[in-house]
């Protein structure tokens, strides 16, 4: 596949994923708590094909900053009301994107690792309000954010989840056992929770993947 196939190819998946949550909003009456998490899980799925549409991480920055700079209009005007967030300080959709094209970069040759770096952040924060919303009772209050114990708890299982699928199923090097992903998995997941909890302003779409970025570098894989 070339990369500009590649490339298209991208676009459409990420565009169709948008389209999907504003179907959603306008024929479903999803409020955008909810869709925004509906593009943001299923934009964040997006880092398991990469290796399979791109022979270079650069057309997949691209991508990446293109959709910053939409996200960061479109989070200054509110045209896409399936992408709204309550709160106006939240740039979380700018920088998720962002924190994407950090991991194609810095783990490319490691698609495993690509692959788990971002899981944290698009199942764990995905799931999190979702979950929290629905059976949340527990809460507690960071700043202006406030949060559900049971939140908590969905994004670490989630996120869990999908870190260690992603360290046993996807193909490349290093090489990792279904066993051998367990901990550094685990690991991930106890940290990226603690500071989920702390992050504010959409931050967390950064804080949660700088550190799972640090984690799986320091970790002493094998291939």
């Amino acid at each position: 596949m070339t990369n500009t196939l590649g490339f298209i190819l991208c676009l459409a998946y990420i565009l169709t994923i948008i389209g999907v949550a504003e179907l959603l909003r306008r024929r479903r009456g999803y409020d955008s708590g909810f869709t925004r998490k509906v593009i943001h899980i299923g934009v964040g799925m997006m880092i398991w094909l990469v290796p399979f549409l791109f022979t270079t991480p650069w057309p997949f920055v691209v991508a990446c900053v293109m959709f910053m700079i939409i996200n960061l209009i479109d989070w200054r005007y509110g045209l896409i009301g399936s992408m709204q967030s309550r709160h106006r300080s939240n740039l979380g959709t700018v920088y998720f994107p962002l924190a994407a094209a950090v991991v194609a970069l810095i783990f490319w040759d490691t698609p495993p690792l690509m692959v788990a770096a971002l899981m944290p952040l698009t199942w764990g924060d995905g799931i999190a309000p979702v979950i929290g919303a629905a059976y949340g009772r527990r809460v507690y209050r960071v700043h202006t954010s406030t949060r559900t114990v049971e939140g908590s708890a969905g994004f670490f299982v989630a996120g869990f989840i999908f870190t260690w699928l992603a360290l046993w199923v996807m193909p490349g090097t290093p090489e990792i056992s279904p066993v051998g992903a367990i901990l550094p998995a685990l690991v991930i997941m106890a940290v990226t929770t603690v500071i989920e909890a702390f992050s504010i302003w959409g931050l967390d779409n950064l804080t949660v993947t700088a550190a799972a970025i640090i984690i799986l570098s320091l970790w002493p894989f094998t291939s």
